[in-house]
């Protein structure tokens, strides 16, 4: 065993499973992060988005009216705790009888609707990638067929096959890497807790009875002692390592294996748009972590002294199941806005993205769709680091000339409770033309299923932030539109913070980072912000 290598080897673990880690859940104190993101800059010290303020100073005895909020997502706990009477509920259909009694296509669509459901009640909870279904659909076509005179429509496929290719084999081979390091890492470890053990005569051991054994005249015994003490020293843990070594088997298994396809559960035809009427009514799936989480954000109850307070207190929440683990269709995506809109949701919080959009005209209908029927979409910004003015993420509503198709969409970055050069997230999309602002979506505290309780990151939580405070705008302002909502808020953003320096996110392999001004990385260049979104609906500056 050599010291050296399982350093090197430590530290660069240490490194992915931290960053890993940061997005699926720690053990960070609940009371420190608990409802810092409704707080107020100027009166708290903590740059929230100032909805506790806004309660406390500006909606007192005005009356709202009830506002639907669709979330598509990956499921959502629709009985949690905190989301008690806060679920939509279709009153046009009668539950469980097997019919469909409001003759909208979906049969008990009580709560909402999963698309990636059969009828039987299974469920697809894994997908591949869509670089990977794209690489798998066309490798036949062009991996050795005569590509040199292909034109038009051809051609467009030819160049999109090897995209998809190259970033299919580069985050596969990626994750293979991983894999092998995480093995590696687990065999030297194993191997130096093995020998701890057999000098101290015992099964389990605490770091300070390895600090306090000597046993000098054993090298290897003092090389396992120092690395062990080393890898407790920079925080590691063996329960973070299973989890991230899971996500990696997730995805050879599923997410880059060209030899799975569930599809076949739902029995429709992924290809055809037209064939809109599949999937069930499980909107829970087993799989509601990340929904029941940004649902919580959106209409967690603020006044049951339980769990945490969301930011809107009068809405009803759409549950729509659309998004595995994997990559989301953009066929589903389009049918769960179409289903949004069509049973009165007014705002749509979308918290998924993805490299490649093969369907996009799907997509984009349904977006010009929402659109005319005044319904606000908020999307998630992605977490990839990035620059998506220059590297976009899917939906957007940008055309091949990089101009808007529809005004009714936010695009949303995420920012910290500490303001320094880590306020923005450092995983968190960013960009001038692609992403309209940011709001919190660092350490946040919301739900889990089974009433239970976590603090998560990611651009996933900073969009909902938007969804909530659209939704809160609506519910006491009833008759604004989609896009003077959406005015209010780009306009109302707190600058507070566009002249801080902050360091622009970079992936966790990459040596140095640069440090930029916060106001440029949106096109606002500010944070959302409650409390000035009322004022200006109250003045009814552009509510007219």
């Amino acid at each position: 065993m050599k010291k050296v290598s399982i350093y090197i080897a430590a530290i660069m673990m240490l490194k992915v499973v931290n960053a890993f880690s940061a997005h699926t859940g720690n053990q960070k104190d609940s009371a420190t992060y608990f409802n810092w993101f409704n707080l107020d800059y100027e009166m708290d010290g903590i740059p929230g988005i100032s909805t506790d303020k806004a309660y406390n100073e500006l909606l007192g005895n005005k009356k709202s009216t009830t506002v639907v909020v669709a979330v598509i997502d990956g499921g959502i706990d629709i009985h949690h705790e905190d989301l008690k009477g806060k679920i939509w509920i279709n009153e046009d259909e009668i539950p469980g009888n097997g019919k469909d009694d409001d003759e909208n296509g979906f049969i008990d669509d009580v709560y909402g609707w999963n698309f990636l459901g059969a009828a039987d009640g299974r469920n697809i909870k894994y997908e591949n990638y869509e670089a990977t279904r794209l690489y798998k659909k066309y490798k036949n076509r062009f991996s050795t067929a005569d590509t040199i005179g292909l034109s038009g429509k051809d051609l467009e496929l030819f160049s999109l096959f090897k995209k998809a290719r190259k970033v299919h084999f580069q985050k596969y081979t990626k994750a293979l890497n991983e894999m092998a390091m995480i093995e590696k890492f687990e065999k030297n470890y194993y191997k130096a807790d093995s020998i701890v053990k057999s000098n101290l005569k015992k099964d389990t051991f605490s770091i300070e009875e390895i600090k306090s054994f000597n046993a000098s005249d054993s090298r290897e015994f003092i090389m396992a002692k120092s690395v062990l003490l080393n890898l407790s020293d920079n925080g590691f843990c063996m329960e973070r390592l299973k989890k991230y070594k899971d996500r990696i088997s997730v995805k050879l298994n599923y997410h880059f294996n060209t030899d799975y396809d569930p599809r076949s559960i739902v029995n429709d035809d992924p290809e055809n748009p037209g064939d809109s009427i599949y999937g069930n009514n499980d909107v829970i799936s087993g799989t509601s972590d990340h929904g029941t989480f940004v649902s919580g954000i959106i209409a967690g109850n603020r006044n049951n002294n339980i769990g945490m307070k969301g930011i809107a207190n009068d809405v009803r929440i759409m549950a729509i199941r659309a998004v595995p683990d994997g990559d989301e269709r953009d066929k589903d995506v389009a049918n769960a806005i179409k289903y949004a809109v069509n049973n009165g949701a007014k705002i749509i919080n979308m918290s998924f993205g993805k490299d490649f959009t093969p369907q996009k005209e799907l997509v984009d209908e349904a977006i010009r769709y929402a659109a005319a029927n005044d319904v606000l979409l908020i999307h998630a910004a992605g977490n990839e680091s990035d620059n998506t003015d220059k590297n976009p993420r899917y939906p957007n509503v940008l055309n091949t000339g990089k101009e808007k198709i529809t005004d009714n969409w936010i695009n949303v970055g995420a920012t910290s409770r500490e303001l320094d050069d880590y306020f923005v997230g450092d995983f968190s999309n960013y960009g001038k033309n692609s992403v309209e602002l940011f709001a919190p979506g660092v350490d946040v505290f919301s739900l889990q299923p089974d009433n239970k309780y976590d603090i998560l990151d990611g651009t996933s939580f900073a969009s909902p932030m938007v969804a909530g405070t659209a939704a809160l705008i609506k519910s006491y302002y009833p008759e604004m539109t989609a896009a003077q909502i959406k005015d209010v808020i780009l306009s109302s953003v707190s600058l507070s913070y566009k002249r801080q320096k902050v360091l622009l996110p970079a992936k966790v392999d990459e040596k140095k980072k640069r440090r930029t001004k916060f106001k440029k990385l949106s096109s606002t260049g500010g944070v959302l912000n409650v409390y000035n979104a009322l004022q200006l609906c109250e003045a009814g500056i552009l509510s007219e």
